[in-house]
């Protein structure tokens, strides 16, 4: 792939692989060990489970990519607090990116909490670094612990602007096919990375492999060419969260005539990502209230892979998606993604289904 960022793609895409193989070593720890020595032994104050995992891939992400992009601003899901208060699994974190990304990364444990924490601080609008990078170390955490589909998202922000997206998705299929679904696993054990820049595309590739050893397979811009409701393929969660109005995504899908759910992912990225690949071309979302806000990290890049393929993606309202509005993006409600030709029929059965729900409040 030719393009302004091709420096930028080939130190992501290996990171993302660093980062995968860290998952794959946490999620075998967790699957082999006794509970004491899982690796999954803590839960946040927004009670999403946390792991060793998260911790070591947003390290190793912030490090390498900062060590190359001194200049840029990072911002990542975690903080170290947990890590500083618990030194059992601070040990835990230090052993597994000395294991998977070697022992010259991080000076000690105090340096790699720091590179953690330096993602906490960085400003996502008024005075900050032009560009800055966005992680999500795994989103999917509950599937992941299920050793169910997730993701590593790697995005580049430009002034605001989604300009670079990687995603790694250890266990779904460079081959996969419709329906996916969390327990959608790649038989291969391959995994594949799906990346893109705006204005230049969007591209799957297996997951290992070196830069210039793998031949990338360019998507089909293939949601310019949904012109009519029968075309429409639908990704959700379907009754696995309590954010959303499942009412209400199950009803705009029925007066689409769309088959319901299709694939259906607890994941946000893994959302986008299936989206890109052509796997279905349209996804709605409205939380239960207007108090419940998106997290940058669960969209920020992934998002730009289905707009490469021609898709449209605003708010509940009709409303861009602002990335300049902090970590959780405040500016926006809800999300309605589709074909772009359809973009409009869809926000129409959304508002349609919402005032036959009674939940005209949302629209207000």
């Amino acid at each position: 792939m030719d393009s302004p960022y091709r420096l930028e793609l080939e130190v992501a895409i290996h990171a993302a692989q660093t980062a995968a193989n860290i998952s794959r070593m946490a999620l075998s720890a967790a699957q082999t060990d006794a509970p004491s020595a899982a690796a999954f032994d803590l839960i946040k104050d927004d009670l999403s489970p946390v792991t060793v995992a998260d911790f070591a891939i947003q390290a190793v992400l912030t490090r390498t990519l900062r060590n190359a992009f001194p200049e840029d601003g990072f911002v990542g899901e975690e903080s170290a607090d947990e890590l500083r208060k618990n030194p059992k699994l601070l040990d835990r974190v230090v052993a597994i990116v000395r294991q998977c990304a070697g022992d010259s990364l991080f000076r000690d444990a105090d340096d790699l909490c720091d590179v953690i924490d330096s993602c906490t601080t960085t400003k996502l609008s008024g005075p900050s670094p032009s560009r800055i990078w966005v992680f999500d170390p795994i989103d999917g955490t509950k599937t992941f612990m299920r050793g169910e589909q997730y993701a590593i998202n790697i995005a580049l922000l430009l002034e605001g602007k989604q300009m670079l997206s990687v995603v790694a998705c250890p266990l779904l299929s460079v081959a996969a096919t419709a329906p996916v679904l969390d327990s959608s696993i790649d038989p291969t054990g391959e995994g594949c990375i799906v990346f893109g820049v705006r204005g230049y595309g969007a591209y799957v590739r297996p997951l290992s492999g070196e830069w210039d050893e793998v031949q990338p397979r360019r998507l089909e811009r293939h949601a310019e060419k949904v012109t009519s409701p029968e075309q429409l393929r639908n990704v959700t969660c379907w009754a696995l969260l309590d954010s959303g109005v499942d009412v209400v995504h199950k009803g705009v899908a029925e007066q689409l005539a769309v088959p319901f759910p299709g694939c259906d992912l607890l994941g946000w990225v893994p959302r986008w990502v299936v989206m890109a690949l052509g796997l279905a071309n349209m996804t709605v979302w409205v939380y239960k209230t207007r108090d419940r806000y998106a997290k940058i990290w669960d969209h920020a890049g992934a998002m730009l892979l289905f707009e490469e393929v021609g898709g449209m993606i605003t708010d509940v309202h009709g409303r861009q998606i602002d990335l300049t509005s902090g970590r959780k993006l405040q500016a926006n409600f809800g999300f309605v993604a589709a074909p772009k030709h359809l973009h409009q029929l869809v926000l129409k059965a959304v508002h349609d289904t919402l005032k036959a729900n009674g939940r005209e409040e949302l629209l207000a």
